[in-house]
């Protein structure tokens, strides 16, 4: 059985309801970032990162957002939540993924972990002033250019619009004007209308 390593308001809430969505068998563990307990020996057994998600297979530990939907996607292909019968589709998938993963996350990442780039308390509030702008403009891209409609890779549901979604719960904390991102925030709206999204929110709560 599939277990899964995450923490509330992270990034693993996309692997957490993909595995919903697949209708996995599997278990999961929080892992207390209040506590620190992300860094923690114990832990860092687990993922010597120090982050989430982790997801424990028979194959070894799986890590990192996109590779852990992709990883779902294709081990339960009658889940249909990719385009695994088409290369370049999924090249495209894993394209957006991407994008989310290094320049959107990153970007909201500077609001609380400036530490990662710099030293200066004056740096981290530059930072946090930036938010809005960063995030908002990489909000804006997928607005524009990279959200299909209805779903990102157009009619069919998948791993994409489970990340986005978990992207997307962050968009007020991070200052974001959402009357810029209609098309946003009305696909967050329905993908929170999901049963299996909604169950596993319930669970994060």
């Amino acid at each position: 059985m599939l277990k899964l390593y995450y923490a509330p308001a992270t990034c693993a809430l996309a692997s957490h309801i993909a595995l919903e969505e697949a209708g996995a068998a599997y278990t999961i563990e929080r892992v207390d970032f209040k506590a620190n307990q992300q860094n923690s020996a114990e832990y860092l057994k687990v993922n010597p990162k120090g982050r989430v998600p982790a997801l424990i297979t028979d194959h070894g530990v799986l890590t990192e957002t996109p590779a852990v939907l992709a990883f779902i996607a294709q081990s339960f292909p009658k889940a249909k939540l990719a385009p695994l019968d088409d290369v370049f589709a999924f090249a495209q998938a894993q394209a957006f993924n991407s994008y989310l993963c290094s320049t959107l996350h990153v970007a909201h990442a500077h609001k609380m972990r400036g530490y990662r780039w710099a030293t200066e308390e004056s740096s981290f509030a530059d930072m946090k002033r930036m938010i809005p702008k960063t995030v908002g403009a990489s909000f804006a891209l997928v607005e524009r250019d990279m959200l299909k409609g209805p779903w990102v890779m157009g009619e069919a549901f998948s791993i994409c619009d489970i990340y986005l979604f978990t992207m997307a719960q962050w968009l007020e904390g991070d200052g974001v004007d959402l009357a810029t991102l209609p098309k946003v925030v009305d696909h967050r709206n329905r993908v929170a209308a999901r049963p299996a999204v909604k169950k596993v929110l319930e669970a994060e709560a």
